[in-house]
């Protein structure tokens, strides 16, 4: 299956309890492995790990991928504000002491004394971590969701338009295969004439058996057969890895270099300069298609 590995997605939801706003965004780059980073609010930082893992699970394997989760707190509940009161008691003697030894105004009260945030603690409830997993969950799967579908459109636009590349190398392989064909069928005849008009003024006798074996020796240095017979085999094997449900990436870039290889071999074998600017229209496409599968997973 091939997933481009550029996509996005973004996902908005209410908690369970209505307390939070949750969004959740998805995106991704092109990459050699997959590295993950997790952006989280802190209310859920202790389920970085988890998100992603969870990522692994949905069988998301390379791409660069950030994932950001933030919440909005809309009401506090369950939090409740306790009075240190021993700490308190101690506190307002020291201003009752500062007050007399210094002969200063007597102005304690309430909110003088609560202006000390130190009196004060927060106490929160017990983490759920099974409800706080469950809101984030909220956001996680469908932002995941529509990840995924962005980056499987993508692949198949990518997959359309490497598969008319290799159509259009297919046609150009099959000119080259002709041209280099009737090559080695003329190149017997060519011998035998190039030879007697330098013989003729010798009267010198041409051996057949002769000509039959340079030409023997010339077809077998300029034959292409086997490098088209498996350029076809490529041909195929790219449809068989685009048409599985296996990540593609790795593979198509792996049998791109086996086809540069094979297109390179019959380059190097060209003694006519038509399948010579064919070869470099062949590795110009390969090129572009080489760009392409950066982006496919």
């Amino acid at each position: 299956m091939a997933n481009s590995m550029t996509a996005f997605g973004r996902a908005k939801a209410l908690s369970a309890d209505g307390s939070k706003n949750i969004t959740c965004e998805i995106k991704s780059v092109n990459s050699r492995y997959l590295d993950c980073t997790v952006k989280i609010s802190r209310v859920y930082s202790y389920l970085e790990e988890k998100v992603k893992a969870y990522l692994t699970c949905k069988g998301i394997s390379r791409g660069k991928v950030e994932i950001y989760i933030g919440v909005e707190i809309i009401e506090q509940k369950g939090l409740e504000t306790a009075l240190d009161s021993a700490a308190a008691a101690s506190y307002i003697a020291a201003l009752y002491r500062l007050r007399d030894e210094f002969d200063l105004p007597d102005d304690i009260s309430v909110m003088r004394v609560a202006q000390n945030r130190e009196l004060f603690t927060t106490v929160r409830p017990d983490e759920d971590a099974e409800q706080d997993w469950n809101d984030v969950l909220l956001v996680l799967d469908p932002a995941i969701d529509s990840f995924l579908e962005r980056r499987a459109a993508e692949g198949e636009r990518l997959v359309a338009d490497i598969s008319a590349k290799i159509e259009g190398i297919r046609e150009i392989t099959k000119k080259i295969a002709e041209l280099s064909a009737n090559d080695i069928q003329g190149y017997s005849q060519k011998l035998t004439e190039r030879i007697k008009k330098l013989l003729s003024d010798f009267d010198v006798e041409l051996s057949e058996q002769r000509i039959l074996t340079e030409a023997a020796i010339f077809a077998d240095k300029a034959a292409i057969d086997e490098e088209m017979v498996r350029l076809e085999s490529h041909f195929k094997t790219f449809y068989e890895i685009v048409g599985s449900p296996e990540p593609a990436g790795r593979k198509l870039d792996f049998l791109l270099q086996e086809m540069n290889r094979e297109i390179n071999t019959t380059g190097s074998k060209a003694n006519n300069s038509e399948i010579a600017h064919l070869v470099v229209d062949v590795k110009a496409e390969l090129e572009k298609i080489r760009e392409q599968i950066q982006n496919i997973e």
